[in-house]
Parts: C-alpha cells; structure tokens; sequence
C-alpha cells in the first residue's frame, strides 16, 4: 500500500501520475521500496511511497529516512572544489601533476601534467573506470572524450584534502552541510555506518533472472566510493541541497557558470540525452524539458535528485535496491513532474 505524507487534492493530476509510478516501481519487482519528494511552491512538499524499508518486518518507506546517495556526491564534491577555487585555494586549471605528483602516472599509466582539474570533474580526462589501485584499462588522451570514471572523483577529493589539510568530509561539512542545516546529510568515515532511521538497502550483487537471491547489504563496507559515491544523505537534504546550487545560493557567479558548462557525452555509453558539467548533468526529457541534477547508483540504493535549472520544482527519488531499470522508471517520474502546460499528456 502506498502513503503520502502531505496531503495534495486529489485534482493534481500530476501527483497522480508520479504516484502511479511509485507503485508501479515496486508491483513490477524492481525493488522493496520508493520514495519521492516534491517541491513545487506548495506551502508543504509533497511525500509519496510505495512499498517497505524492511523486507523482514515489512515496515514501510517514511520521511526522513537515511540512504546512501551514490554518485550524486559527486554534486558535492565538485561543490567543494569550486568553492576551495574561488577562495584561490586552487584553480580549475591547476594539474594532477601540481598535486599529486606521479600518482596517476604510477598507477594508471596516465600524463598527470594534461589532466587538470576541470577535466576530472568533467570526465574529460581520459582515466579509466574503475576503482583507484584496481587493475584498470588503459588510460586515454586527455580532454578528448566523455568518459564516466569515479577515479576522477577519487583524486578530486584527494586534491581538495591536500589544497586544504582537512579531509573531505569536513569540507563538505564546512562549505555545505553545515550551511545549510543538512543534519542528515554526511560522508561516513571509517565505521562506514548509516544513521538510524534508514531503510534497509537491498541487491542481488549483479545476478540476472527470476531466481536471483536478494540480499541486505545495509551493512556493506562502501568506503571506497568516497569521493565518488561514498555519502549518505535524506530525501529533504537533498531538496534543500539541489535547490541551493540550481539557485546560485552556494556559489558565486562564476563558479555556477562553470559546473553548468557542459561536454557531450553522446558515444560514450552512459545515460542517454545528458550534458555533463562539474559534478551535476542535464537531462532532456521526451518532450524536450530539460532537468538539472543527478543521479546515484550503489549497491543497494538507486536515487534521483533533479529539478529545473532555476530550483523552482524539484524531484528526489530514493529506492533501497539496485536491479531496477530506473532509466525507465526515471521518465515514468520525472516526464509528469515536470509536464509544461504545453506538452502532451498521455492521459488525457
């Protein structure tokens, strides 16, 4: 059975749709349970579930709720670096080589004087995917491809905690959570924990097939995601997060100008219809409409968080397990959320 936790009239079509769509998430089997959140102008958000938090005690999906955020941290990170950029801790083109001397020639085979800073927070850099001191694929020119790589990331984050002497995890504390008031949003360190109240987090570790056993892997060891993928966070968290950085209210001008400064990532196997910029992407929906955000994948969370370009409305998803096809689910979401007066309406 499926919940709302604020209460919307019944004659909003499109928060029958979105809710629609929740249960047919989980009545299709792609996943234990859903959320959603909405933002629009309403006096309240709108919350929407399907589904439980807990396969064994079958208790259900609820605000507040704790998951793991995937690759929407890298949103965070590139966060960091272009607020550590305009306090001239570093600059978008300072090198690899600069910070971390020989460690991607080292380990990746890779010209760490041709990587700078934009092309590892842009994907642009050539490294490989992978994870970093994993034995990985060759490594390819700088800045002539899209290339999806947490490796950026990784060293991304080791650079910001060379520029600055403190971890990661504060930094993100000092220039986001902090400011913000996100109380539930956070990089866990080494006891890799995830605060109460959260969902249990389900996968089935890459098995296909109607048979593939699913198993709870909230406890899983995920430190290595880091930079890349490695923090937790709520569904109000990242509302107030994602409407903060398409608002321009967490930096200046010309740092937002350069995270949403995009580069094609057509031909490179990756989520169809997206730009990429630092950290965040665009998405260009089926009727043209454009959304600004990301997304996250990890064992045993998938998540959106994507809105406007202006922050105006804004859409969190959350599902604590990880074999869904979100790609579909995704538009069967986002396409109602953010329906223009002009777009068709499948239901009408």
């Amino acid at each position: 059975m499926s919940t709302s936790d604020f209460p919307i009239p019944s004659s909003d079509q499109r928060i029958t749709e979105i809710q629609s769509a929740l249960d047919d998430a989980v009545a299709a089997g792609g996943g234990p349970g859903i959320v959603a959140e909405l933002r629009d102008g309403r006096a309240q958000p709108w919350f929407g579930t399907a589904g439980v938090a807990d396969l064994t005690t079958g208790g259900e999906r609820r605000p507040g709720e704790h998951f793991r955020i995937g690759s929407f941290t890298k949103a965070f990170t590139g966060t960091v670096v272009l607020r550590l950029a305009a306090e001239g801790r570093l600059t978008l083109d300072d090198t690899v080589a600069q910070w971390l001397p020989g460690v991607v020639e080292e380990h990746l085979g890779a010209d760490g004087t041709k990587i700078t800073m934009r092309r590892l927070l842009n994907h642009t850099s050539g490294l490989p995917d992978a994870i970093l001191g994993q034995e990985p694929p060759p490594s390819e020119e700088p800045g002539e491809r899209f290339i999806y790589s947490k490796i950026n990331y990784s060293l991304a984050g080791m650079i910001v905690e060379g520029a600055t002497g403190a971890t990661l995890a504060e930094e993100i504390e000092r220039h986001i959570t902090r400011p913000l008031r996100l109380t539930g949003t956070y990089l866990p360190g080494a006891d890799n924990t995830m605060r109460d109240p959260h969902a249990r987090h389900y996968s089935k570790l890459g098995e296909t097939g109607a048979g593939a056993e699913i198993h709870d892997v909230t406890e899983m060891d995920l430190s290595w995601a880091g930079a890349a993928g490695g923090m937790v966070s709520t569904t109000s968290d990242l509302q107030r997060f994602l409407r903060a950085l398409l608002s321009g209210r967490l930096l200046p001008p010309a740092q937002q100008d350069e995270m949403f400064t995009t580069v094609s990532t057509e031909g490179a196997g990756w989520v169809p219809h997206t730009r990429y910029g630092l950290g965040v992407y665009s998405q260009r929906l089926s009727d043209g409409v454009t959304l600004w955000g990301g997304g996250g994948y990890i064992h045993g969370s998938m998540s959106y968080a994507m809105g406007d370009r202006e922050g105006a409305r804004t859409l969190v998803v959350n599902l604590n397990g990880d074999w869904n096809d979100f790609h579909e689910t995704f538009s069967d979401l986002y396409e109602p959320g953010f329906r223009t007066a002009t777009s068709p309406n499948p239901s009408s």
